[in-house]
C-alpha cells in the first residue's frame, strides 16, 4: 500500500492591534484546530522602530502585531507551548532580532533551540527588489543573513533559517516565470555567500543547502502557475547538483509554502475572493511531484484586515482535498519555456549584480551596463 502524504501545516497569517488582542486570535485558532502560527508583525518592528518612536505613528499594529522588546514577545506566546509549535515569522531586517527574543522566550519554558521549529523569513534581498523595509547597506544586511542561516543550521535542526520569498516579487509586478528566476538568483547569492563566509565546513555545507525553503506566489493565471512549480522544482534541483554537489534527493528537495496573491483580492463583494482563492490554490496541488508543502490561506475579507479567525479560512482550507488530483499531462510542454530562458535570466541577475553580492549603492551602474528591462 502506497505511503499517504502527510496532512499540511495549518496557519493563518495573522497579528493585529498589540501583543494581548494577537494572542487571543492564536489561541482561538488552536483550539478550533489550526496546527501552527503564522506571525505578522506591524511596519515599526519590521524597520526596527520602537511604538513610541514618532516615525512609527500611525503604523503601529496596523499591518501585524508590534513586538519591540521581549515583554511583548511573552505576551504575544501566553500560554502557547512553543516546543509544540511551528512558528513561521515574517520578518527580514530585525528577524536577528525577533529569533533572538523567540530563542529566550523558549528558554524561559525550558525548551532548547533543538527542539524549536519553525521559520524566519530572513530574506533581505527582496526588501530591496520590492517591499523597501531594509535598513541597513547590503553588505551587513548580507552579514546578519549569513550569521542566522549558521547558527540555526548548528543550534537549531528544525528550524528554517531562510523563506526565500519571490511571493512579493510577483505582488510587485513580476510575471510567475520573472519571480522563479529573481527567486532563484536569491537562493544562489545566500548560499554562496554562507558558503564563502566560511563558518560552515565543506561536508557539512549540504546540510544548509538542504535548510532552504522558498515562498511562493499563487496568482490567477492558472495553468502558467502550475507550470511555474513543476520547473521551480526541476530547476531547484538541478542547481543543488550541479552548483552545490549536493545529491540526496532530501537535500535538494525544493521545500516550499504559498500564499495567494493578497494583491488580487478586493476589499468590495469579499465573497468573490473565495472563488480566486480556490482557483489560486489548485495551481499548487494538481501536480504530485512539486505539491507545497505548506499553504497559506488569507480570509475573504483580507484585503481589508489580516485578523484573520480560523473560521474565515474554513472554505478556502476545505480545498485542500484537491490534493488528490495529479494532471500531470496537462500543459506540460508550458513547464520547458521557463526551464529554458531561467538559465538565462538567473546569470544575467548575477551579472548585473542584483544579488546579495549587490555593490553599496546598487542604483549606480557602470558605464555600459543596462538596466532590467
Amino acid at each position: 500500500m502506497a505511503e499517504r502524504d502527510r496532512p499540511w501545516l495549518i496557519r493563518t497569517y495573522s497579528g493585529h492591534s498589540s501583543a494581548r488582542a494577537s494572542n487571543e486570535l492564536y489561541r482561538t485558532n488552536l483550539a478550533k484546530g489550526q496546527t501552527g502560527l503564522s506571525v505578522a508583525f506591524d511596519l515599526p518592528t519590521q524597520t526596527g522602530y520602537d511604538p513610541d518612536d514618532p516615525l512609527a505613528r500611525g503604523e503601529v499594529g496596523k499591518v501585524g502585531v508590534p513586538v519591540p522588546h521581549i515583554g511583548e514577545m511573552r505576551t504575544l506566546f501566553d500560554g502557547i507551548p512553543l516546543a509544540e509549535m511551528n512558528t513561521s515569522m515574517t520578518i527580514n531586517a530585525t528577524a536577528m532580532w525577533l529569533l533572538g527574543m523567540y530563542l529566550a522566550l523558549a528558554e524561559e519554558q525550558g525548551v532548547p533551540p533543538e527542539r524549536l521549529a519553525g521559520t524566519t523569513q530572513n530574506d533581505i534581498l527582496k526588501e530591496y527588489l520590492s517591499r523597501g523595509t531594509y535598513i541597513f547597506p547590503p553588505e551587513a544586511s548580507k552579514r546578519l543573513t549569513v550569521d542566522l542561516v549558521t547558527y540555526t543550521v548548528k543550534n537549531a535542526p528544525l528550524w528554517n533559517p531562510i523563506n526565500v520569498c519571490p511571493y512579493h516579487l510577483q505582488e510587485a509586478g513580476a510575471t510567475p516565470v520573472q519571480e522563479l528566476a529573481y527567486g532563484l538568483a536569491n537562493a544562489i547569492a545566500v548560499l554562496d555567500a554562507v558558503r564563502a563566509s566560511g563558518q560552515v565546513p565543506a561536508d557539512e555545507f549540504p546540510e544548509v543547502v538542504g535548510r532552504i525553503s522558498f515562498f511562493i506566489d499563487a496568482g490567477v493565471r492558472f495553468v502558467e502557475e502550475m507550470c511555474k512549480m513543476r520547473a521551480f522544482t526541476r530547476m531547484w534541483e538541478r542547481i543543488c547538483k550541479d552548483r552545490y554537489g549536493v545529491d540526496d534527493e532530501k537535500l535538494s528537495r525544493f521545500r516550499y509554502g504559498m500564499q495567494v496573491n493578497s494583491l488580487g483580492l478586493t476589499e468590495e463583494q469579499p465573497e468573490n475572493n473565495v472563488q480566486r482563492i480556490v482557483l489560486e490554490m489548485l495551481g499548487v496541488t494538481l501536480s504530485k511531484d512539486a505539491r507545497a508543502r505548506a499553504e497559506q490561506q488569507t480570509a475573504a475579507a483580507h484585503a481589508a484586515s489580516i485578523r484573520a479567525s480560523s473560521d474565515d479560512a474554513v472554505g478556502s482550507i476545505r480545498c485542500r482535498l484537491a490534493q488528490r488530483a495529479c494532471g500531470r499531462h496537462l500543459a506540460s510542454g508550458e513547464v520547458e519555456q521557463p526551464d529554458h530562458v531561467l538559465p538565462v535570466a538567473v546569470q544575467r541577475l548575477q551579472r548585473l549584480a542584483v544579488t546579495l553580492a549587490v555593490r553599496e549603492h546598487p542604483r549606480q551602474l557602470a558605464p555600459g551596463e543596462d538596466r532590467l528591462p
